[in-house]
C-alpha cells in the first residue's frame, strides 16, 4: 500500500508537471507580452543588430581641408588621405569657420588644417603641424580619421627622412635600413576584420537571451498576480499543490523555448551574416544547458517582485547596458571597481558572455572555459534554492489567504442562516 501511495504521488506530480508545462506553453502564445519577448524579440533583435554591424567598419568619412599652405606637400598629404579607404575629401574650405559650419551641418565629420609655414618648416628641416578635428559623437568616424592621418604622416615622414638620408648613405636600400630597423608585422587575432560585429555581437547575443527572458517571465508572474484574487504568485489550483511540480513544470517551458532561440541566435545568425563562429555545435549545446538553467532560475527568482505586468520593464530593462558593461567585454576587468565584480556575479550573463567569447571568438574548449562553466552551474543551483524558497513562501500565503477566506465566507453564510431563522414566524 505504501509503494502504491508513492507511486500515485509520483504520478500525480509529473501529471501536475505535465499539466503546468503545457499552461505555461499555451499562455506563452495567447499572451502578445509573453510571446513577444519569448518569441519575436529574440528573433527579430540578433537580426536587428547583425544587419546594423554587418559592414564592420565605417568607410568614406566625409571631410574637409582647409589648406592655407597651397603647396605640393600640403596637397600630396590630402590626397593620400582621400586615397584611403577610410576617408573621402568631400570639399576644400577657404577658411576654418566655413569648415566650422559645414561640420555642424553634418555634411563632413572632420577637418583637416594646413597652416601656412606647413612647406617651410619641411623644407627647411624643421617639424611642420598639421592639425585634425574629429567629430566626437561619431565614434568610428573619429577612429578613421585620426588612425588615416597618422598613417600618411608616418608615410610622408618616411619619404622626406629618406631624401634627406639619401644624400649621406652608399645605397637607397642603407637609407631605408636607417630608417626603419626593425621591421613590425601588424596580425590581428580574433578579429581579423577590426570591425565592430565581431567585437560585440557574441556578447550581445548572450545578453538579449537573458534579459528577454527575464522580461517573458516576469510579464508571466505580473499576468498570473493581475488574474489571481489574492494578488499571489501561485494560483488557487489542485495542480498547483507542489513546489516541484511548479518549478519543474515552469522552468521546463522556459528552458525548451530558449533552446531554440539560443541555437538560433548563435548558430544560424552569424553564418547569415558571415560573422567569425569558431565554436562547435556540440560545444553550443554544452554552454546553452548551464546558462539557460541559471538564466531562467534566476527569473524566476526575480518574478517575485513583479506585483503588475508593467513592473518587469522598469525593473530589467535599465539593466541591460551595466550588465554589458561590467562582463570586461569593453572595459578592460581589472578596471572596474571590486564591488561592481561583486554585483556583477549576480547575473548569468557575467560569466556567460565571458565563457561564450572564449569558445566562439578565441576557437577555445569548454576546458578552457571550465571556471565560468563551473559557475554557471553553481549559479544554477543556488538559484535553483531560492526559487524554491520563493515559491514555498508563495505557496503558504496562497494557503494562508485561502483559509482566511474560506472562514470568511462560513461565517457569511452562518451570519445569513441565523437571519433567515430569525425572520420566520
Amino acid at each position: 500500500m505504501r509503494e502504491q501511495g508513492l507511486l500515485k504521488t509520483i504520478s500525480q506530480g509529473i501529471h501536475d508537471m505535465c499539466y503546468i508545462w503545457w499552461l505555461e506553453m499555451r499562455n506563452t502564445v495567447k499572451d502578445e507580452g509573453v510571446l513577444l519577448f519569448f518569441i519575436i524579440v529574440p528573433l527579430a533583435y540578433p537580426l536587428l543588430y547583425s544587419w546594423i554591424y554587418t559592414n564592420e567598419v565605417v568607410r568614406e568619412v566625409p571631410i574637409a581641408v582647409v589648406d592655407q599652405a597651397h603647396s605640393n606637400e600640403s596637397r600630396e598629404f590630402a590626397r593620400l588621405m582621400d586615397g584611403s579607404p577610410n576617408i573621402k575629401v568631400r570639399t576644400y574650405a577657404a577658411n576654418m569657420e566655413d569648415a566650422k559650419s559645414l561640420m555642424g551641418k553634418q555634411v563632413v565629420h572632420g577637418i583637416l588644417f594646413f597652416p601656412k609655414d606647413f612647406s617651410e618648416k619641411i623644407n627647411r628641416g624643421e617639424q611642420a603641424h598639421v592639425s585634425a578635428y574629429c567629430d566626437m559623437s561619431l565614434m568610428l568616424g573619429y577612429k578613421a580619421l585620426y588612425e588615416t592621418a597618422t598613417e600618411v604622416s608616418f608615410e610622408m615622414s618616411g619619404k622626406i627622412q629618406l631624401r634627406a638620408s639619401s644624400l649621406t648613405s652608399i645605397t637607397r636600400r642603407d637609407s631605408e635600413l636607417t630608417l626603419n630597423p626593425i621591421k613590425i608585422d601588424n596580425v590581428p587575432i580574433f578579429n581579423p576584420t577590426g570591425g565592430y560585429g565581431n567585437f560585440l555581437l557574441p556578447g550581445v547575443l548572450i545578453l538579449i537571451l537573458q534579459q528577454t527572458m527575464l522580461l517573458g517571465i516576469g510579464l508571466a508572474a505580473g499576468t498570473v498576480r493581475e488574474n489571481n484574487k489574492f494578488r499571489d504568485l501561485v494560483p488557487v489550483s489542485k495542480h498547483f499543490n507542489g513546489i516541484f511540480r511548479i518549478i519543474l513544470g515552469k522552468g521546463l517551458c522556459y528552458f525548451m523555448i530558449y533552446m531554440v532561440m539560443g541555437m538560433f541566435a548563435l548558430r544560424v545568425v552569424p553564418r547569415i551574416f558571415d560573422f567569425t563562429t569558431l565554436i562547435s555545435v556540440g560545444d553550443t549545446i554544452a554552454f546553452l544547458i548551464p546558462y539557460l538553467m541559471a538564466c531562467t532560475f534566476f527569473g524566476m527568482t526575480i518574478s517575485c517582485l513583479i506585483r503588475y505586468r508593467e513592473n518587469v520593464i522598469l525593473l530589467i530593462v535599465f539593466t541591460s547596458l551595466p550588465l554589458l558593461f561590467l562582463t570586461g567585454i569593453s572595459w578592460p576587468q581589472t578596471s572596474i571597481p571590486g564591488y561592481w565584480h561583486v554585483v556583477s556575479w549576480l547575473a548569468p550573463s557575467t560569466f556567460g558572455i565571458r565563457a561564450f567569447l572564449r569558445l566562439n571568438s578565441m576557437g577555445g574548449t569548454l576546458g578552457d572555459v571550465i571556471t565560468e562553466y563551473n559557475l554557471l552551474y553553481l549559479q544554477a543551483v543556488v538559484y535553483f534554492v531560492t526559487t524554491f524558497i520563493v515559491y514555498r513562501w508563495q505557496i503558504n500565503r496562497t494557503r494562508r489567504h485561502a483559509k482566511r477566506h474560506f472562514s470568511r465566507m462560513e461565517a457569511l453564510t452562518r451570519e445569513q442562516i441565523e437571519n433567515n431563522k430569525n425572520r420566520e414566524p
